[in-house]
C-alpha cells in the first residue's frame, strides 16, 4: 500500500491539559493554535508515524493572568520556546486501543512519552474529506520538563500540582 498523509483538522479537534490547584480542585487549560500530521502505510493506522506541535502562546485556562504567568519563564518561557512538539509511533493493541511512544519536547527538555490511544472510526464527511478521530491521553510530570515553579499556601497546600493530565480529541483528514 502507499503512504497516506493526513493532518489534523483544528475545527474539531482540541489539545487540553489538566492539574491540581491546591490540591483539591482541577483546573483545565488548551492550547488553541496547533498543528500536526499522521503518515500511514496501513488502513488500520499501525505504524503511522506522528508529528505534532503546539503554539504555547495560544494557552487557554480562562483566566488571563494565570495564563500570561505560564507562558512566562516561571513554566512554559515562550518567548524563548514558543512551541512543544511530539514525534512518534502508533502502534495498535487492540480492535480500538493504540499505544502512541515518542519524543516529547517542552522548553529544552525532550523525553521519551508514550500516550493512550483510542480509535474513534473513520468517515466521510458531507464533503466527501476522509476523516479519522482518535482520543489521546497521558500524564507528565512538568517539573521533568523544566516546568519549575511552586509555591506552598500558609497551610501547607501545594499551589500547582506535579502531574499533569494531556488529553487530545484529533480529528485527522486524508491528503
Amino acid at each position: 500500500m502507499a503512504t497516506s498523509k493526513w493532518v489534523i483538522d483544528p475545527t474539531h479537534s482540541e489539545i487540553q491539559f489538566k492539574v491540581k490547584h491546591l490540591v483539591i480542585s482541577t483546573v483545565t487549560g488548551a492550547f488553541k493554535a496547533f498543528e500536526g500530521n499522521v503518515e500511514t502505510e496501513t488502513e488500520d493506522f499501525d505504524g503511522a508515524t506522528v508529528e505534532f506541535s503546539a503554539d504555547v502562546n495560544s494557552i487557554d485556562t480562562n483566566q488571563v493572568q494565570r495564563d500570561e504567568h505560564l507562558k512566562s519563564a516561571d513554566f512554559f518561557d515562550a518567548a524563548n520556546h514558543p512551541k512543544f512538539s511530539y514525534t512518534g509511533k502508533l502502534s495498535k493493541k487492540g480492535d480500538d486501543s493504540y499505544t502512541l511512544n515518542g519524543e516529547l519536547t517542552i522548553k529544552s527538555a525532550t523525553k521519551p512519552f508514550g500516550f493512550a490511544v483510542e480509535y474513534g472510526g473513520n468517515m466521510t464527511d458531507f464533503y466527501g474529506n476522509n476523516k479519522s478521530g482518535f482520543e489521546i491521553s497521558g500524564k507528565i510530570n512538568r517539573k521533568e520538563f523544566g516546568l519549575e515553579w511552586s509555591a506552598v499556601t500558609e497551610a501547607g497546600g501545594v499551589v500547582v500540582g506535579d502531574e499533569v493530565r494531556l488529553i487530545a480529541n484529533v480529528q485527522i483528514v486524508k491528503q
